[in-house]
């Protein structure tokens, strides 16, 4: 009889202890989530003035983004949203590249940016306008479309869409349509 008391009372004790201590999933899962709330966040506003990035990856390249606004992606806080944008961005193997355009969004961990609505991009002697960049440094590319217009001082051209490897300088011009011919005007 003592046996089945003692044993009993350690199978009780037992339940106590893992209900007590140990989290069912559910439970963990809701820790989870109030650990991703901000306790402090006296706001709802996630707009940021005058913001400015300087940053460099592992390779030596330059990244300097700057806008009049930024708004922080609600659902993913590395993405900035931007508005009235400026970018240097300076490549270790290459000159300056300098870009504006009216919209930006920019992820924070690997420098990516996409710039959108009257895009302008100045490199050396060659000047770019279009309506949508894609400037990605984990791709090694530069994606250039809609409206190109690409000027340099012996030609113009306008394409719809202009790819240029970042580390190799390699440049495809190419038009959606194949039936479309990249227009071609020179100024000599």
């Amino acid at each position: 009889m003592i046996k089945k008391i003692i044993l009993s009372i350690s199978i009780i004790a037992l339940l106590i202890i893992f209900f007590f201590y140990f989290k069912s999933p559910h439970q963990k899962d809701i820790n989870k989530n109030e650990e991703i709330i901000p306790e402090t966040s006296s706001s709802t506003s996630n707009m940021i003035e005058n913001v400015e990035y300087l940053s460099m990856d592992p390779k030596g390249n330059e990244y300097i983004i700057k806008a009049q606004e930024g708004e922080i992606d609600i659902n993913n806080s590395d993405i900035i949203f931007l508005r009235n944008v400026k970018a240097i961005i300076n490549l270790n193997n290459s000159k300056k590249i300098f870009i504006s355009a009216d919209f930006g969004k920019y992820n924070i961990n690997n420098f990516d940016t996409i710039f959108s609505k009257n895009v302008l991009i100045d490199y050396l002697d060659k000047e770019i306008d279009c309506e949508y960049l894609d400037f990605s440094i984990s791709r090694n590319t530069m994606i250039i479309s809609n409206n190109v217009v690409y000027k340099d001082l012996e030609n113009t051209l306008k394409t719809d869409v202009i790819e240029i490897n970042i580390e190799t300088k390699e440049t495809t011009f190419y038009m959606y349509d194949r039936n479309k011919k990249i227009n071609i005007i020179n100024k000599k």
